[in-house]
């Protein structure tokens, strides 16, 4: 039996499992938040010091944690970028997953390249506010001499990595880290150096991409350090995530992907086409408005929390009573209205009840996560069950509602530290030289059963509504 380590550095803090190598079983556990102060205002801070990262490692690992491990693998923030000179040293304090500065300058990118679907073809996304190439856009403009001194770029994963292998001369990432960068392309394999040029202003060392299996390095002391990757392909990986299946992330916005066997170009910009952590795609579809939806229904109704706004909700039935609510409060990305906001049809004398409401909510926001789902099914992507992540995903109302809206069997894995177990399930990788089969998360499952054409009807229902109200969203 051997022994190997997952650590995911998210942003506020750090999670380490030890795993048996042969059955996933986690054996040790340790945990330390990131030494950071809270942004101005509250909330997390957009510029980081790295040092963070490695002192709550550090930290999480006493104790002896890592005693008798053999190998680690490194899960980490997505789109945090590392701006490094031509010695190494950060040129300034990391930009931030979460940093949402680049949003102009996204626009910028958009223009500078020619269109959306230009972007698209190119790497197989569109620039958005937290992306790397975004970033170092934002950069080159609010911080021209900063910018000027950066020869080197990595993220968050590929620093860890870096800084655990003692700062060799080779710098390395997986595909699911560049992926997301703006400047690699899923389809291709290969990055696109004339984009960070185009962002930038001048070109910067690229970290090598590596296969899944394949070790970034051995430390002097013989511990073998696997590709590493960004939390959300580690965290399909540790769920078990395969081809057939597709995640639903319930988070105050909301997000879909699923394991394909190619990737997806999409002119119109809906899909961001990722790649995983085993040498298949993962095509995401984000949405602007999933628990946000029901937290503000929530106080609509004058309802203290989500457990209660789900009781309500449970108390009426499917279709609520003719009431359809389309959720895009914030505007929405599925389909792309920037500027909408949301609608509510269907008021009737008898409809007019805090558990229609409650119940339009939660289809609402079920509903809208479908057409994203849907955008992946017309794509020819096989969705045979779908993964329902987030807090929300254990409400009552969520979790009857989800099969028959969604048209498939919805698993709800029990919470655990996913993406450090999916570091893990790499570091095993790289130590054997075999996929390591380990057992799924445990979860509850849901059919659709004989309410399957009721949830095609309450689908139904919302997409008159949707097309009524924005003709053509989809086209």
């Amino acid at each position: 039996m051997g022994i190997v380590a997952g650590l995911d550095s998210s942003p506020d803090f750090t999670r380490i499992v030890v795993c048996d190598t042969d059955t996933g079983a986690v054996l040790k556990q340790g945990y330390a938040p990131h030494p950071l102060e809270s942004a101005e205002g509250g909330g997390r801070p957009s510029d980081v010091d790295p040092q963070a990262w490695l002192l709550s490692l550090g930290e999480a690992a006493g104790g002896g944690l890592l005693e008798g491990v053999q190998a680690i693998g490194v899960s980490a923030q997505q789109n945090a970028l590392v701006p490094l000179d031509g010695h190494g040293n950060t040129v300034r304090p990391a930009l931030a997953g979460n940093d949402r500065r680049a949003q102009v300058a996204a626009v910028d990118l958009i223009d500078g390249l020619g269109s959306r679907e230009a972007w698209a073809q190119a790497v197989g996304c569109v620039p958005q506010a937290a992306q790397p190439v975004t970033k170092l856009r934002w950069l080159a403009r609010t911080e021209p001499e900063a910018a000027r001194h950066v020869a080197a770029l990595m993220q968050a994963p590929d620093w860890l990595v870096w800084q655990l292998l003692g700062r060799p001369a080779r710098r390395t990432t997986d595909r699911g880290g560049a992926s997301g960068t703006g400047y690699w392309s899923a389809a291709t394999g290969a990055y696109r150096p004339d984009l960070v040029e185009l962002a930038l202003g001048h070109q910067a060392m690229l970290p090598e991409v590596i296969g899944p299996a394949e070790p970034a390095g051995t430390t002097p002391e013989g511990l073998l350090i696997s590709a590493g990757t960004g939390e959300t392909m580690a965290a399909a990986f540790g769920l078990g995530v395969r081809q057939g299946d597709a995640v639903v992330s319930l988070g105050a916005s909301g997000s879909v992907m699923a394991v394909h066997h190619e990737a997806l170009v999409d002119a119109r910009g809906m899909i961001t086409s990722l790649a995983d952590a085993t040498g298949m795609h993962l095509p995401v579809v984000h949405t602007m408005n999933a628990v946000r939806v029901l937290r503000g229904t929530a106080e609509m109704l004058g309802v203290t929390d989500l457990e209660e706004l789900s009781a309500l909700a449970m108390k009426s039935t499917p279709g609520a009573h003719g009431l359809a609510l389309l959720p895009y409060l914030e505007g929405e990305k599925t389909p792309n209205l920037p500027h909408a906001a949301g609608t509510l049809t269907g008021l009737r004398r008898e409809s007019m009840k805090p558990e229609h409401l409650a119940r339009a909510a939660f289809e609402g926001m079920l509903c809208g996560l479908g057409d994203a789902l849907d955008v992946l099914r017309v794509r020819g992507v096989d969705v045979r069950r779908v993964f329902l992540l987030g807090a929300a995903a254990e409400l009552p109302a969520v979790q009857a509602a989800a099969p028959m809206l969604f048209g498939t069997q919805v698993v709800v894995p029990q919470p655990a530290d996913y993406a450090a177990i999916g570091a893990a399930r790499q570091a095993a990788w790289a130590l054997t030289g075999q996929l390591p089969l380990w057992q799924g998360a445990a979860a509850q499952i849901f059919e659709p059963g004989e309410e399957l054409a009721v949830g095609q009807a309450v689908r139904q229902q919302y997409t008159t509504v949707r097309e009524q109200a924005h003709p053509g969203a989809f086209s």
